[in-house]
């Protein structure tokens, strides 16, 4: 059966958050505010932050029944998109992570505890890579022993974002066998468990979490005999929502680029009219535009058929920013691997986006499987 033209378009509210997205995260991450925070300890705005909660941001994909707005993450890839735009740093694709994963599995004395606490604003940090460095959310190390008092932990995460000022960290672990959910209060986890890795993303801060030693109680344990299957939808989520940061990166150094070639005067004419710098930039607009569809496919089939989808459109993303970034550089000359140019900000962004949840070539590797097996 043919789809209706209308299906292959943004939906209206796609179309609202997307303007919503675009006018605030210009006014409140201009690139200024991006350099001031690079050494800023925690690496994001607290005031910004709580605008975020204001407009209903951290709600969107949550159930009404628990203060969220019903709708999924077909509406949080725009805001993204737009947050990876303006390189806005800070816990909102994990803390909407998060609260995916806790609608999936939890109980619902968990998700009633939880969920309305994620729409009001406390924030997510997800530990699920492990030292392996396997993409894989299934292979999990880290145990979960049977105490006197709950349990006790053994192991260690690693890429935990925004860790330390995290109110809940979620992480993955086997329980009698079988892969289980943690979430720990940040403030339960003692100072030395975390530590600061360095990575070549400096608008993000990155941790390492030692779990070994630590007890929890029975209530901080989520069970659910299709964990597997959650995980799986997990991964795919991160991916789409990684795809969005790619592709609105994209576009911005797209625009940073063709600004600076038409205005940078080489014997007497802009770059910009030079073949050598033009169609490259063609090259780097049509790669945008193929990823951007890919992402809002992968994002309107998300709840139905989304694996084929989310992979096509986080490779695509991938190379897309990848080149788009490598062109900005190029073109900019020295001063491009300065931060006094955002061109290299933006291409920290692509390469530390490439690095989570499987690159291209892993990607490919599973589109191969889904499409030839």
């Amino acid at each position: 059966m043919m789809h209706k033209l209308a299906d292959i378009g943004l939906s209206e509210m796609q179309v609202e958050m997307a303007d919503l997205a675009s006018r605030f995260c210009m006014e409140k991450s201009p690139i200024e505010q991006v350099r001031a925070l690079l050494n800023d300890k925690q690496g994001y705005s607290e005031s910004v932050w709580s605008e975020i909660v204001a407009l209903g941001l951290t709600g969107i994909a949550v159930p009404s029944e628990f203060g969220g707005s019903g709708l999924g993450l077909a509406e949080v890839a725009p805001v993204v998109e737009h947050m990876g735009r303006t390189l806005m740093a800070g816990p909102y694709s994990d803390t909407i992570l998060a609260a995916q994963i806790i609608n999936s599995v939890a109980s619902e004395d968990q998700k009633q505890s939880y969920l309305p606490q994620i729409c009001a604003g406390r924030t997510c940090a997800l530990g699920l890579s492990e030292p392996h460095g396997d993409w894989d959310l299934g292979k999990i190390t880290t145990q979960a022993s049977p105490s006197k008092s709950g349990y006790v932990l053994s192991g260690e995460k690693r890429l935990v974002s925004f860790a330390d000022a995290a109110d809940f960290i979620l992480v993955t672990v086997v329980q009698d066998g079988v892969p289980a959910l943690v979430i720990l209060d940040r403030k339960d986890i003692p100072g030395a468990a975390l530590r600061r890795e360095n990575i070549i993303d400096e608008t993000v801060r990155s941790y390492s979490l030692d779990l070994n030693g630590l007890t929890i109680n029975t209530d901080a344990l989520m069970v659910s005999t299709h964990m597997p299957d959650a995980l799986n939808a997990l991964h795919l989520a991160a991916n789409l929502l990684n795809a969005a940061v790619m592709v609105g990166g994209t576009k911005a150094v797209l625009d940073l680029t063709i600004d600076y070639a038409n205005t940078r005067i080489q014997f007497g004419r802009p770059i910009g009219a030079y073949q050598a710098v033009k169609h490259p930039l063609v090259d780097a607009w049509i790669g945008y535009e193929k990823a951007r569809a890919l992402l809002y496919s992968a994002a309107h089939s998300f709840s139905t058929e989304a694996e084929i989808a989310v992979r096509m459109a986080r490779v695509k993303a991938e190379t897309a920013f990848a080149f788009a970034a490598d062109r900005a550089i190029q073109f900019h000359g020295a001063t491009g691997f300065t931060h006094d140019c955002a061109a290299g900000l933006y291409r920290r962004r692509a390469l530390y986006c490439a690095s989570r949840y499987g690159d291209a070539a892993y990607q490919k590797h599973k589109l191969a499987n889904l499409l030839f097996s």
